[in-house]
């Protein structure tokens, strides 16, 4: 077994709270797609959500940052409610909401660049038109997180003329350059080919040795099992399990934890 990158000698639990939710749901519909959620991220944690698919782990993401509006509960960030105002009877502003969503990092599983803009513009665009940084000390940040990333060659590329990888890296660069206060990572690896899973789980392991606060949700169990500080197992819209790595990966203690890991081993081997 490795040691976990973004482990330290202190339980994650010793840390601060960065990101919380308390009792969330969520429904489109007549479909309850998250059933009465709580959990809680620490400072440096690198927390993975893990789950068959249709299990609620996007739309918990989605829901974290207020994406997606959820029905009941509340998240909050800091101990600061997002989405509703403190109380939470009422919504917060549009542009309150924007505000606080700047401390939450996204990289999304299909990139979302813009196209018109080089590798560099994308990076530099939300600092420069929502943070108000100054132009010149944005583009030097985006030029130290692109070599960060290892694509100080590429910067004035545009998007087009990216591997899947790469358009991945420009993501994880472009929301580093928000200094989030956590950044949340959707199924970053779901849509590139297989060859290039790696170069994005070198990055953000790397970031977690350095103690960026994640939340990822995942289908690599070795990310998972060498990287996540806990795992957060879902099934139908519910937390089922919570453990170490190790623990949940050699002796997870619910059937449908198990029945979940035996059919990813059979599936790779």
């Amino acid at each position: 077994m490795q040691q976990q990158a973004g482990a330290s000698t202190a339980s994650p639990e010793e840390a601060p709270v960065v990101l919380e939710v308390r009792g969330l749901s969520k429904s489109f519909d007549t479909n309850n797609v998250l059933r009465d959620i709580s959990l809680k991220v620490h400072k440096a944690e690198t927390l993975c959500l893990l789950g068959p698919s249709g299990s609620g782990k996007s739309t918990l993401l989605r829901c974290m940052n207020w994406l997606e509006e959820p029905n009941g509960g509340m998240v909050l960030l800091n101990g600061h409610p997002v989405g509703v105002c403190p109380g939470g009877s009422l919504r917060m502003s549009d542009k309150d909401l924007a505000a606080m969503r700047t401390r939450i990092g996204m990289v999304f599983q299909h990139f979302a660049l813009w196209p018109h803009m080089t590798v560099l513009q994308n990076v530099m665009e939300a600092p420069v038109h929502v943070l108000k940084q100054d132009k010149a000390e944005a583009r030097t940040t985006a030029e130290t997180l692109l070599r960060r990333v290892g694509l100080g060659d590429k910067m004035d590329r545009f998007p087009a003329r990216l591997s899947g990888g790469q358009k991945q890296r420009v993501g994880i660069a472009r929301s580093l350059a928000m200094k989030p206060d956590v950044i949340l990572f959707d199924e970053p690896t779901s849509s590139l080919d297989p060859e290039l899973v790696g170069e994005v789980l070198t990055v953000m392991q790397d970031l977690a040795r350095e103690g960026m606060t994640m939340v990822v949700v995942t289908h690599e169990m070795s990310f998972a099992r060498d990287v996540a500080s806990r795992v957060v197992f879902m099934d139908a819209g519910q937390i089922v399990e919570t453990a170490p790595p190790d623990r949940f990966f050699a002796t997870p203690e619910t059937d449908r934890a198990r029945q979940f890991l035996m059919r990813y081993a059979a599936r790779n081997n």
